[in-house]
């Protein structure tokens, strides 16, 4: 521990992310990537910026990325707000809407990030557990709040609420910002998008990282009213003005001009789920219904975490959370279905 260091760094509890190895010859199904390769004109799109586009700072405003979102989701550019991924979008977020005498709600079963930006920012938070079934049940955010923010579908079990629920949420809340982080949403459910025109208080997040093929850009996205909007602008003018460099914006341009090639590896990826869902569960498993890019899933007698390292030593990678309530659980990302097939093979071998 340094000396140096700040008193608040002293007390942080970090997170993790999923491993990345630097091993070869790895089925790698940790982290929630998109299994097959983005859009052709994002490699056209990149390949195209010269040296004189690299020398100048890029747009600060994003300008015309942020119009290709707002023309895609019915809305202004000034209900659009755009970051280095979604994370760095969250993290303004918790500074610019969350810091209130209230807490923050958010579910127990979640998204570990939530709890660290809590931590780093000095937001006061209470957790909600889940039902029974993890499943979030609206009531049960009823009540004075600072805020609440829930991933939809959620991290890491994979459920999905319905818009109705969430509009629930939302009117039972109307002096509190709604947060609903759509990362995985294009995998399965409704954006929450929809609702934007009718709840000022409510803000959308989603990512380019997983459904877009572009983790290894960094392009989040936050749309709701044009308040909410601002507040996030000013945190950012007040922390990086040029969030995004020219390479995030026109790639993401591009990734946004290819719908057609969009919703093709959405399906291959949704199409893969269900195929490995239906043969886990022939194993003798019991699978979470998910609406993302990965499952939640256990076997009934054996230890997740055993599993996970009997899997490890055959260079299969998942993820596995010791933490309370599913502790017993193996989350796999959706690979191709050659790998999905290795790991089927695996667990097979494993659990016979």
């Amino acid at each position: 521990m340094s000396r140096y260091w700040s008193d608040v760094v002293t007390q942080l509890t970090p997170y993790v992310p999923g491993e990345q190895p630097r091993l070869s010859k790895l089925v790698k199904l940790n982290t929630n990537e998109h299994p097959y390769l983005p859009a052709p004109g994002v490699m056209q799109a990149i390949a195209s910026v010269d040296g004189d586009a690299l020398r100048r700072y890029p747009d600060p405003e994003s300008v015309e990325l942020r119009e290709a979102f707002a023309r895609r989701n019915n809305l202004q550019a000034e209900q659009v707000f755009l970051g280095n991924g979604s994370d760095e979008v969250l993290a303004h977020i918790f500074q610019a809407l969350f810091k209130h005498p209230l807490p923050l709600l958010f579910p127990d079963i979640t998204y570990s990030f939530y709890p660290v930006w809590c931590e780093l920012y000095q937001v006061s938070c209470r957790t909600v557990p889940l039902q029974a079934d993890f499943t979030v049940d609206p009531e049960d955010y009823r009540g004075d709040n600072g805020g609440i923010i829930i991933p939809n579908p959620n991290a890491p079990t994979g459920i999905v609420m319905g818009l109705d629920s969430i509009r629930v949420l939302l009117e039972q809340n109307p002096d509190s910002v709604v947060v609903i982080d759509e990362a995985y949403i294009d995998f399965g459910g409704d954006s929450a998008v929809a609702l934007i025109p009718d709840f000022d208080n409510l803000l959308v997040v989603q990512t380019m990282s997983k459904s877009w093929a572009l983790a290894g850009l960094r392009v989040g996205v936050a749309m709701g009213n044009a308040e909410l909007i601002e507040g996030l602008q000013r945190v950012k003018n007040s922390f990086n003005s040029y969030p995004l460099d020219v390479l995030a914006q026109r790639a993401a341009l591009a990734a946004l001009a290819d719908e057609p090639y969009f919703d093709s590896s959405c399906r291959r990826v949704v199409d893969s789920r269900e195929r490995l869902s239906a043969a886990m569960i022939g194993l003798g498993f019991e699978v979470l219904p998910s609406a993302a890019n990965f499952i939640m899933a256990r076997y009934p007698g054996r230890s997740a975490a055993e599993l996970f390292q009997q899997l490890r030593s055959r260079g299969i990678i998942v993820r596995y959370f010791d933490r309370p309530r599913i502790d017993q659980y193996l989350r796999i990302s959706i690979g191709t279905d050659e790998q999905c097939d290795e790991l089927l093979s695996a667990l097979t071998e494993l659990v016979s």
